[in-house]
């Protein structure tokens, strides 16, 4: 028989992580060697009191046992190697290595076996898990119940932090079985225990979360809540930050301790501690250490003896064993000069503090979120009323806290705030003026719909679509006006032409003053008109389509109606707005569906109808040019006594006179190209409608 044997890929069990290493055992015991830390353990031959081969996830194991409690797990090895081992241990430890596979039955309920430093659970007798009662950290009672809560293993990617137990009630007096297990765990488990003085207490002091009054131990390492429900022992390593908080009302302050792991009471899990005080209560303190021990220890923060306001008193001494700042407000002022806002968080209210680098709300539930973690903020209209709005922030992890019922008048304080420390703004561009227009906070919610507000677009709508249609009809009547104003005016320019003498001119500007007259008036008649038409819609014009939401409320009003017996028209519109948000995506659909059919409708009606009124515009168009015939007629009955030829001669000189007022007339060159094209199109209207046949081919004569 060997005297010794050697396994290089060993794996050994430390607070659940596995450690690799070489095992050699020998007459005299038992040495593992960690290959990475170079950590050796030793294990006598005399210590052995149990060896048990099991199979696990490694392949299979051995599990040691010692006299004063101590427990060894080593995997790795192969099943063939179990023989080699059993007899070595026969000979050489006098001891019988014993199979024993764990229990993968999947059942929840067994008994439990405290050997040693060893919690066992088992189902027969077989073992399901193991727990090392030094990895413990603490151990909290309930009703029939035990909860276990574990050192985290830095080392380790995932570690078990809890486990609770459920202990049915028995029938001996005087024995409670969740005492009973409670105490055999403690007896064991590295629980933090208050050795020694307090350094100072503070007595029933005032806690929202947890809530109640509690009585704080300070001790070196730990700080230790005793109420009278509940104990809690906090280490001091487990305290991230410390806040110190001003309340609204100024006459108290909030102290906020996070926490990371954070302090657990059942299913709850409290990652802050918040502490209320009152700011006119002073106490005087005395710290349980003498004057040299505090000054080597604290180095001038603390003395012996402190007094002032209890806030401050507390404050102090959690920053000087703490170790870490504490955190204030920054320069941030509301509209009520308080530096923080009253909203609501969930089914709560609150306060919400803008610090230097993230904001904190207390106190249900307490969140803090730094700055860079935000990827935006957002500015929302109030989801019940416009006189208040919601600030929404989103992480980087696409987490999204929503701060609602914010009074309006801290907008602008906020969005400046904001706006300073350089966080990605959603809706950017909202700031000015915070007119109570119900697109204030359009789009920051997509689900959330408002009634009101969308029958107000609806209207809104119509009255545009009124106003466009009622200026194109103005436009087309001012067009049929102006042939006849430019042909009133030609024909004053044409006798003014034909005149030599300064009297006939001096006459011509009178009548060219009465003819602007005359057409400025003429002009404002024209501008008033389409004011009548704004009064009326066309009755033959096709209705808008309505939006999904109103086919749904149109279709749905009467059963809301019978639903809620004697429900207010506001309050049905309410109604109808939380129904409409509920409502599938499904559903919703199908009225999507119907309202871009009744579009499409009016789409195909809106172009028949603009066609038919194109065609009869262009009708009364023409009904315009026979008047404006006629009236050049009555005006050119007097030339028809002179010879045709004549009245070629003056009809020429009229249009040649005519383009020689212009261009002394004319300001600018645009305007001179323009009079030169509508007055020669005139003339030739005025010269076919004055002209009659004969003296056409008389005129046709004289040109050639």
């Amino acid at each position: 028989m060997a005297e010794t044997l050697e396994f290089n890929d060993v794996y050994q069990e430390v607070k659940g992580s596995m450690n690799d290493g070489r095992l050699r055992l020998s007459r005299q015991g038992i040495i593992f060697k960690n290959s990475k830390t170079g950590k050796v353990d030793n294990i006598q031959a005399g210590e052995l009191t149990e060896g048990i081969w099991r199979r696990v996830a490694l392949g299979h194991g051995l599990k040691l046992l010692t006299k004063n409690g101590h427990v060894y797990k080593y995997d790795g090895f192969r099943e063939s190697e179990f023989e080699k081992l059993s007899d070595f241990f026969k000979t050489h430890y006098r001891l019988e290595l014993m199979e024993k596979d764990l229990c993968v039955k999947g059942w929840n309920w067994g008994t439990v076996k405290f050997g040693g430093q060893l919690l066992s659970f088992d189902i027969g007798d077989q073992p399901v898990f193991e727990i090392p009662l030094s990895n413990v950290s603490q151990c909290t009672t309930g009703k029939n119940e035990v909860t276990l809560e574990f050192h985290q293993n830095d080392d380790a990617e995932v570690s078990l932090m809890e486990v609770r137990f459920y202990v049915p009630p028995t029938q001996e007096d005087g024995v409670d079985p969740v005492e009973a297990f409670a105490q055999n765990v403690l007896s064991k488990a590295d629980v933090i225990q208050a050795t020694g003085d307090a350094i100072c207490i503070f007595r029933e002091l005032q806690c929202l979360t947890p809530r109640g009054r509690y009585d704080i131990r300070i001790y070196p390492t730990f700080l230790h809540l005793h109420g009278k429900t509940f104990d809690y022992k906090i280490p001091y390593t487990t305290v991230l930050r410390l806040f110190l908080l001003p309340h609204k009302d100024q006459r108290q302050m909030f102290f906020v301790i996070s926490l990371d792991p954070p302090i657990k009471q059942g299913q709850t899990r409290y990652h802050f501690l918040i502490l209320l005080f009152s700011k006119d209560e002073d106490i005087s303190l005395t710290l349980n250490m003498n004057e040299e021990e505090v000054e080597k220890r604290f180095e001038g923060r603390l003395t012996k003896n402190m007094s002032g306001s209890l806030y401050e008193m507390v404050s102090r001494v959690m920053k000087a064993l703490v170790n870490r700042k504490i955190t204030v407000p920054g320069n941030f002022q509301g509209h009520s000069g308080a530096q923080c806002i009253t909203c609501s968080y969930k089914a709560s209210s609150g306060l919400l503090y803008p610090l230097e680098r993230g904001f904190i709300y207390v106190h249900k539930p307490p969140v803090h979120i730094r700055f860079d973690e935000i990827s935006f903020v957002n500015f929302a209209r109030g989801t019940t009323t416009t006189r208040s709005f919601d600030f929404e922030i989103e992480t980087k992890q696409g987490t999204q806290y929503t701060f609602s019922s914010i009074e309006r008048e801290e907008y602008g304080k906020l969005f400046d705030f904001v706006n300073a420390k350089k966080l990605n703004i959603k809706n950017r561009g909202l700031k000015e003026g915070m007119n109570p227009s119900y697109d204030e906070y359009a789009d920051s919610d997509e689900d959330q719909h408002d009634a009101y507000l969308e029958r107000m677009k609806e209207e809104g709508k119509i009255r545009e679509e009124n106003a466009n249609d009622s200026s194109d009809d103005s436009g087309e009547e001012t067009g049929r006006l102006a042939p006849e104003l430019d042909v009133g005016w030609f024909d004053s320019n044409a006798s003014a032409s034909s005149s030599s003498n300064e009297g006939d001119s001096d006459r011509d500007e009178k009548k060219r003053k009465q003819l602007k007259k005359a057409k400025i008036a003429k002009d404002r008649k024209s501008r008033k008109k389409p004011v009548e038409v704004k009064k009326g819609k066309d009755p033959n014009a096709p209705k808008r389509p309505m939006s999904a939401y109103m086919l749904w409320l149109n279709a749905s009003r009467e059963k809301i109606k019978s639903d809620h017996p004697g429900i207010s028209i506001t309050d049905l519109s309410k109604k109808a707005g939380e129904i409409w948000k509920g409502m599938s995506k499904e559903k919703k659909e199908e009225w999507d569906r119907k309202a871009e059919d009744a579009r499409r409708e009016y789409e195909k009606a809106m172009k028949e109808y603009e066609g038919g009124r194109g065609e009869s515009s262009k009708r009364d168009k023409s009904k315009k040019k026979k008047k404006v015939k006629v009236k050049m007629e009555k005006k050119s009955t007097p030339s028809r006594s002179s010879s045709s030829k004549s009245t070629s001669r003056q009809l020429s000189e009229s249009f040649k006179s005519k383009e020689f007022v212009s261009s002394d007339e004319s300001s600018s060159g645009e305007n001179k190209s323009k009079k030169k094209r509508r007055r020669s199109e005139d003339s030739e209207e005025e010269e076919l409608a004055s002209t009659p046949p004969s003296s056409e081919d008389s005129a046709s004569g004289s040109d050639e």
